[in-house]
């Protein structure tokens, strides 16, 4: 046996189809033998809810052992992991190549999957999760769902709460009619052909469910800096990657999304184009989970290895091609916070990396969970964990109160400026940033292609 974390993190395909997953049996026996291990090394205590959740089972236990641990109280450990692999990739000593083979955060999909079939699931967050559906439906009538989603509007948004359980206080993400997709084809670009890159790369954007529907404006100055580097881009969105559905351990669902959308990227990819995802649980998707869910689809393993952050594919024509001049410095400085899933995907922090290319940029790097893991931060029953989690990002972020708060992840951005805010509110201070963003758009502002 060697000792843990010598070498790379290697994955195991997810067998969600084989007989054996989802035996409750099979699953005790399991997370039995993952819990304690984790007992005996408790290097995660302060990455999640799970793990302490889980060390104060076997503390409170007569025996102090898994022996007297009842495995009914293991709910509660599931439901708090939110899959952002942070203990796989950063933690944990014992992930494969080691023999003792733990993989939490998959396990706790498979208890999850589990779970949903023997009762159903959070029916809630299923239907939060169908954001094609939801999208289009908002973007009908964006004013007015805009309007009713306001923390201003109490009456209604306790009407929401009683009704759906999105918790009256959180930040919601506002809806566009004009989608980045029907935004980027009434705004045609051309590749500037003065700068270094021209000729050399041709890219597709995945406009991705949140930047279509919630943030066109991160989709709009992604392809603006591609443009200017000398990219020849086009926008293409055949549908959500299905993270939501992997938080929900709705594998079917991810699988048959992982088969369909690869399939619509082959045509690109096999004209020469690189794939940018503009979120980060996207990449991560498209680079990593779906070959673990479809090991043995072509199309899948072609787009994972065609894929990119939209960080890393700056970065890399920086490094390779280099930069057209005009860039200019930023007033006000940037907090960038690492997202678990840009992190998870192994490419180093290419967001911090991306904004130090700017002259004189005044950085400072958070490299934490930010709490929010998909519906945790909106739903009541776990919005008080996601604060919980995300309090020492807050409080980072408030100490250095800088101008801009960027996160690869759209919603710990939105999350982190809200929980800022509220911790301001009991200190009399005042923050500096007003919303949060995507780094794309502050280095699109530094070249003055955004206002």
């Amino acid at each position: 046996m060697r000792e843990g974390s010598l070498e790379a993190p290697t994955r195991h395909h997810i067998g969600w189809d084989h007989p054996d997953f989802l035996s409750e049996a099979k699953i005790d026996e399991e997370l039995r033998r993952v819990f304690d291990i984790c007992h005996g090394c408790r290097r995660c205590f302060n990455l999640c809810d799970s793990f302490p959740r889980l060390f104060d089972l076997f503390d409170a236990s007569p025996t102090g052992e898994i022996d007297g641990i009842k495995s009914e109280d293991f709910a509660p450990v599931v439901e708090a992991c939110t899959v952002c692999d942070m203990c796989y990739m950063t933690k944990c000593p014992y992930v494969p190549p080691h023999e003792w083979n733990l993989d939490f955060p998959h396990l706790m999909l498979r208890a999850r999957m589990a779970e949903a079939k023997k009762h159903g699931g959070d029916f809630v967050a299923r239907e939060l999760g169908k954001m094609d559906r939801n999208g289009r439906l908002a973007a009908l009538a964006s004013p007015l769902v805009n309007a009713a989603s306001s923390r201003k509007r109490k009456g209604v948004r306790t009407l929401v709460e009683k009704v759906s359980g999105i918790d009256r206080d959180a930040e919601l993400p506002r809806f566009h009619t004009k989608t980045f997709v029907m935004a980027d084809r009434g705004d045609p670009v051309r590749p500037n052909e003065a700068a270094p890159a021209f000729g050399k790369r041709k890219a597709v954007l995945f406009a991705t469910c949140f930047v279509n529907y919630n943030k066109p404006s991160t989709g709009m100055a992604a392809r603006a800096v591609l443009n200017h580097l000398g990219v020849e881009t086009q926008v293409f969105y055949p549908g959500c990657c299905g993270m939501p559905q992997l938080e929900q351990a709705q594998l079917d669902q991810v699988s048959a999304k992982a088969l369909k959308i690869s399939a619509a990227f082959r045509p690109f990819i096999d004209q020469g184009y690189d794939v940018i995802t503009l979120t980060a649980s996207c990449g991560l998707m498209f680079k990593s989970e779906w070959k673990l869910i479809a090991p043995k689809d072509e199309n899948v393993d072609l787009l994972s290895r065609a894929t990119f952050d939209i960080d890393q594919y700056v970065v890399d024509i920086a490094r390779k091609e280099g930069l057209p001049p005009g860039l200019a410095p930023l007033d006000g400085g940037v907090s960038v916070h690492l997202a678990c899933h840009a992190r998870a995907q192994n490419i180093g922090p290419k967001a911090a990396e991306l904004l130090k290319l700017i002259p004189q940029a005044e950085i400072d790097v958070i490299e934490r969970c930010s709490g929010h893991g998909g519906t945790f931060g909106v739903l009541k029953k776990t919005r008080p964990l996601a604060n919980k989690v995300g309090k020492p990002v807050f409080r980072a972020a408030l100490k250095a109160n800088k101008k801009h708060i960027v996160s690869d992840c759209p919603l710990a951005a939105k999350h982190i400026v809200q929980g800022m805010n509220e911790l301001a509110a009991g200190s009399g201070d005042a923050v500096a940033a007003k919303s949060g963003e995507h780094p794309i758009e502050v280095f699109a502002r530094a070249y003055g292609l955004l206002p």
